[in-house]
């Protein structure tokens, strides 16, 4: 295991890598960018990214989180999460007489276009995902009528396909690995002619940060995962560090939600965070290890990670003059501003 020697003492195996992905790290910039050039306010349709730290400080600079479009005042600026939307998302917008700003992951934008190439080709199309979560409302909304969600191994039993020879998987980017590959093989077992996405769907950085809590989790008496609840992928980094062999595993969102208890006869505690999670909440909970004798500080490096995202091309236009002109052009007023 990368950077981890024996130690007598207390001691923190700091999973690496952990944090930001580049397309979380793309999104928060895009709103960050938009506030710059804009000015507040910015409208964004859902959380950028699932975490209540990140949404509280782009509130603070003036973003405003709503959860459907039509909650966007005329001649405003909307921006989308990072986990994609559906296409009716986009009409909705345009019928709002608002400008929008596309901050969808292009990981989660491959999969869109793998559910339209796919319908195409009238393919029933099986997305492996959790029901309700905003990815896969926005790629099924891609093909409606061809895709169905496979919601774990136990939903397979409920799948139905007009032609067992021309079905595809497809699956929501932030699963755990091995749950997604164990409802691939039972989908294969009843499908066997089930053809495979061109490319792995769950992204790089959900794959290196399960691969590093799997690296520490028998070895660790206690694993931390810093995230908020309702993220996917911080959730899955639990379930991994206790299937990996870890005692204990929580989630929190912050360093003073760790429980006194749960350090009580532990002497090896892993540390990693969710893909939306910025390094500072991490170093908070690194400071309040320390405090309670946890210094000795040990990597576990799963890989290294060199991957980036250009912003959103609109943020390269006046998006504040096309909003005004779709308002002049379709009649009716606009607010601009709170």
């Amino acid at each position: 295991m990368g950077g981890m020697t024996a130690s007598s003492g207390r001691r923190v195996l700091l999973a690496a890598p952990r944090g930001y992905c580049a397309g979380v790290d793309r999104a928060v910039i895009a709103v960050e960018k938009a506030l710059e050039q804009y000015g507040a306010p910015i409208y964004v349709r859902h959380e950028i990214v699932h975490n209540k730290y990140v949404v509280q400080t782009l509130e603070k600079k003036g973003a405003v989180f709503v959860e459907r479009t039509e909650e966007v005042p005329p001649g405003n600026i909307v921006m989308f999460s990072a986990h994609g939307v559906a296409p009716t998302v986009h009409e909705e917008a345009e019928r709002g007489r608002l400008a929008t700003i596309d901050a969808t992951c292009p990981l989660v934008t491959k999969v869109h276009k793998e559910a339209v190439r796919f319908a195409k080709e009238d393919y029933d199309i099986l997305l492996i995902g959790h029901e309700g979560h905003e990815e896969v409302i926005g790629t099924t909304g891609e093909a409606p009528d061809h895709i169905q969600l496979v919601d774990g191994p136990e939903d397979v039993a409920n799948v139905e396909v007009r032609d067992p020879s021309r079905v595809v998987w497809l699956s929501q980017t932030t699963l755990s690995v091995d749950e997604t590959m164990e409802t691939v093989g039972a989908l294969k077992d009843k499908f066997p002619q089930l053809l495979s996405p061109p490319s792995d769907d769950i992204c790089y950085a959900t794959q290196n940060r399960q691969l590093a809590v799997k690296q520490m989790g028998a070895e660790a008496d206690l694993v931390i995962v810093v995230g908020s609840r309702n993220s996917s992928n911080s959730k899955r980094l639990v379930e991994v560090a206790k299937l990996a062999g870890a005692r204990q595993a929580y989630l929190v969102d912050f360093a003073d939600e760790i429980d006194e208890s749960w350090l009580e006869g532990v002497s090896t505690v892993g540390l990693t965070s969710g893909a939306s999670v910025p390094e500072v909440l991490v170093e908070q909970v690194l400071e309040r290890l320390a405090q309670r004798g946890f210094e000795d500080v040990e990597i576990v490096k799963a890989a290294e990670e060199s991957i980036t995202f250009s912003l959103p091309k609109e943020l390269r236009r006046d998006l504040r003059d096309e909003a005004a002109a779709l308002v002049a052009e379709r009649g009716g007023s606009g607010t601009t501003r709170r």
